[in-house]
């Protein structure tokens, strides 16, 4: 299998450094093709954005095609792409596209991958990374997090497997990931900073000339705990049900506040779902239906440093 993708080479520069960034790893996640596909626009034009790029490029708006087309985050054989890496070259839709993608990862020098809460979640904007071992890969991912500007840098353990990042990590080359709200919609706002946000890790790479934008931080967090960037299993529903949330994104809990109430379908009485930690609002769900043990939402603890 190979990947639909665009490569734009430019002068030599920073040891003519080659960036790949991707979409789509997930079928319901809209924001990170539709910034993707406005990226290639611009080296194609030659817009003045991109004037005196140095390095190469390559983009893949929508990695999963097959997950794309149905409309879904997993293609028809269910696996997840973010937890199938690094695939097999004679494996299922799903394992072939992870072997591709992995193949892709391994040629790069710098990597991001762009994602959003797709169709049931929602995530306050942020650039994480995994806190990797090696103190030159782990600097040059901080660079790149800060770099991108969204309101979150989140930095994670590095012990998930199977995902595009660990790919990354394994191989040695710096990568970030990003995150810009969901919930089955295409913000205009998202695009624009997740195309922003490319240009300025460019930028912070030496690839482009392009005049630092103002600060956008608010927080920056680093948890080393094992499992920590694990989304999917952070608050659970402890019953199938119905969903209210009586928290925002970005907002600051602390430990035991209500996050929301889940109606079970038999009608009984609401269960409330408390805060497992002191910390900022990063994920909520917005799919009104939530089977137990599903995550209703996921906080992010403490600050590492002020922004």
């Amino acid at each position: 299998m190979e990947l639909q993708s665009k490569s734009f080479d430019g002068g030599p520069g920073n040891g003519s450094a080659h960036l790949l960034i991707t979409g789509g790893v997930h079928g319901d996640e809209f924001e990170p093709i539709a910034a993707i596909r406005r990226l290639i626009e611009l080296f194609d034009s030659r817009d003045e954005q991109v004037t005196g790029f140095r390095g190469r490029v390559t983009f893949v708006p929508i990695v999963n095609e097959a997950a794309f087309l149905r409309g879904h985050r997993c293609a028809e054989d269910g696996l997840d792409l973010a937890r199938t890496c690094p695939g097999k070259a004679d494996g299922s839709v799903t394992e072939q596209t992870a072997f591709a993608l992995s193949e892709l990862i391994r040629s790069a020098d710098f990597y991001i991958d762009l994602h959003t809460g797709g169709t049931e979640l929602s995530v306050y904007p942020l650039a994480g990374y995994v806190l990797h071992r090696n103190a030159e890969v782990l600097a040059a991912q901080r660079r790149m997090a800060r770099a991108f500007n969204l309101p979150v840098v989140w930095g994670t353990a590095g012990n998930l497997d199977g995902r595009s990042l660990s790919v990354a990590r394994d191989a040695n080359v710096p990568a970030i990931y990003c995150e810009y709200l969901g919930a089955a919609t295409c913000s205009r706002d998202g695009v624009d900073a997740y195309v922003d946000g490319s240009l300025n890790v460019m930028a912070e790479l030496g690839m482009l000339d392009r005049e630092p934008p103002t600060c956008r931080i608010k927080h920056v967090i680093e948890n080393p705990a094992p499992g920590s960037g694990h989304m999917q299993v952070c608050n659970p529903s402890p019953v199938d049900g119905f969903f209210l949330p009586v928290v925002e994104l970005g907002a600051e809990v602390r430990k035991g506040a209500p996050l929301g109430e889940v109606t079970p379908m038999d009608g009984s009485a609401s269960v409330t779902i408390a805060a497992d930690t002191d910390g900022v609002v990063l994920v909520l769900r917005t799919f009104p239906r939530v089977i137990a043990v599903e995550s209703i939402g996921v906080l992010a603890g403490a600050d590492a440093d002020s922004a």
